[in-house]
């Protein structure tokens, strides 16, 4: 019997599995396959609203806001919910700015926050989603990039982008270079709302690798230049939110440079051992000599802040607590405060495409969580802190 060609072999295979993933898809998501987000308790939405528990049983009380009764006969508020509060408080209050977190007026430029490292496994993309729906349940208005070809982030709204964007769709569209008849999309026409308040995303697909092969042939006489080409699409829409996160490809071709060239913000996830320290030190040799070519050519920095963000932190390995107190020592306040943990929950919660804020809290293991959950909330705080610095906000 013949043997079936690699390129069968191959072409087999990727159907097996994108049929299977599909079929996964449908049944995490069951009955309609399409994700829904879980509704919040009280005490969930008091600490989203930076309230007491107890005010919010009194706004219930007065009746100026409502909520379903939800399992345990107890008090349930959708995402939606807790921004219609947000808003009714901010109308209310002495100070609407504590309730409103984001962009103000013109003075407040949008704040473009790029995650990129150099290495796979260091828990980038996850760290992006985390932070984009934790800022979206704070009240800012969230547009997330997948800016890689695997497009990992993607799956995260509940998308198989080798089914979903078959047909494109994707970011390329709004960046490539024009081919005979074929133009760029308006960045508008390649955002997805998604099943998250606020929070839109744009998708990464393995088209994105064409941008690759495409961005050399065209540096010679091709308009605008590849490292202006994400910054372009990112200011057509830029009026419509408060922040924008790229998740780059763990690598530093011309989509990565491309967006550091946009960013105000640079997260570099590094798990704390010495082979990611090492392929860091690598990421930002180059990354510097890159951003340096283009000072030397007047190309402004637009760098609000840059931070290194401990990922996949094993508080049991030693290795992981020296690494840490390394790269604290030496960077200080150039390293987040606190840590990713490496923990089940957020791998379990991975598998399922969903981050901890997605999870519905249960009684089976909850110090664990509850551990994981402060920890990410604390990461994704003092983004937060970050950004309003950056606007000049104490």
């Amino acid at each position: 019997m013949e043997r079936a060609s690699l390129t069968d072999e191959i072409n087999e295979c990727a159907d097996v599995l994108s049929r299977g993933l599909a079929a996964m898809q449908q049944r995490f998501f069951a009955p309609s396959g399409e994700k829904e987000l879980r509704t919040f308790s009280g005490q969930e939405a008091a600490e989203l609203l930076e309230v007491t528990f107890g005010y919010v049983r009194k706004l219930l009380a007065e009746g100026k806001i409502t909520a379903p009764l939800g399992p345990g006969n107890r008090r349930v508020f959708t995402a939606e919910d807790i921004w219609s509060i947000r808003q009714m408080l901010a109308s209310e209050a002495r100070d609407p700015a504590r309730f409103q977190p984001g962009r103000r007026g013109p003075d407040d430029h949008l704040q473009v926050l790029v995650f990129s490292t150099f290495k796979g496994g260091s828990s980038k993309s996850t760290s992006c989603i985390h932070t984009a729906q934790r800022l979206a349940l704070r009240g800012y208005r969230v547009l997330v990039i997948d800016a890689d070809p695997q497009a990992s982030l993607t799956t995260y709204f509940g998308k198989q982008p080798s089914l979903d964007f078959a047909d494109g769709g994707t970011l390329y569209d709004t960046i490539r270079y024009p081919d005979g008849d074929e133009d760029r999309l308006p960045t508008r026409d390649v955002i997805n709302k998604s099943y998250f308040p606020h929070l839109d995303y744009i998708a990464g697909g393995i088209d994105l690798a064409e941008f690759e092969h495409e961005a050399p042939r065209a540096l010679a006489n091709m308009q605008p230049p590849f490292h202006t080409r994400l910054s372009a699409a990112i200011a057509e829409v830029e009026d419509q939110y408060d922040v924008v996160l790229i998740d780059c490809p763990p690598s530093l071709g011309f989509t990565t440079l491309a967006a550091l060239t946009s960013a105000t913000g640079l997260i570099l996830p590094v798990i704390p051992d010495r082979v990611d320290v090492a392929s860091l030190a690598q990421f930002l040799r180059m990354a510097g000599d890159f951003m340096g070519v283009l000072k030397r050519h007047g190309v402004d920095e637009k760098i609000d802040f840059m931070r290194f963000q401990l990922s996949r932190f094993d508080t049991s390995i030693s290795a992981h607590l020296d690494v840490a107190d390394y790269l604290r020592s030496r960077f200080g306040d150039h390293v987040l405060a606190s840590e990713f943990l490496k923990s089940s929950e957020i791998s379990s919660a991975g598998l399922e495409q969903k981050t901890v804020w997605e999870v519905v809290p249960g009684k089976a293991q909850w110090k664990t969580r509850a551990r994981i959950v402060a920890a990410a909330t604390a990461v994704t705080d003092e983004i937060h802190g970050l950004i309003q610095q950056a606007w000049g906000r104490t």
